[in-house]
């Protein structure tokens, strides 16, 4: 973010699934940037409560019992948004119960490495975080 303090924070919890050391990105139906599967989290919901019911809901698929582990949490400018505008993301590592499909909320899905994601013409700052720490971890390309 930038040096002044945002005065809107969204708080969103998001999954960081990687296959063949790639990390799955969605972009949502009329958006041009992919981000971070996974949304918003509901008055009363936990980020974890609020991951498993983003996925189903975007993905159409569970997350494995036991595998849920939590990551960090990533702050950044909330991309798309005015620039008082925060986000602070609880991002999980994962594996799915069965094969992502894409719903009628998200027009598609795509695993990237860090340097295809970043190479992008658009990039979500958050995404772009949880990319460099997976990389540093060794779990991505």
């Amino acid at each position: 973010m930038n040096s002044s303090t945002p005065t809107t924070i969204i708080r969103t919890a998001a999954l960081a699934h990687i296959r063949d050391r790639k990390l799955i990105q969605t972009r949502s139906v009329g958006k041009t940037a992919f981000y971070m599967a996974g949304g918003k989290i509901d008055p009363g919901e936990t980020p974890e409560q609020a991951l498993h019911r983003e996925i189903r809901e975007e993905l159409d698929v569970d997350l494995v019992d036991g595998t849920v582990t939590f990551l960090d949490v990533f702050e950044a400018h909330a991309f798309g948004h005015s620039a008082d505008t925060g986000l602070h993301m609880s991002c999980y590592l994962a594996e799915m119960a069965g094969d992502p499909r894409p719903t009628s909320e998200i027009a598609e899905f795509s695993y990237f490495t860090l340097a295809e994601y970043a190479a992008m013409d658009e990039v979500a700052p958050g995404s772009l975080k949880v990319f460099h720490r997976l990389a540093s971890m060794d779990l991505i390309d």
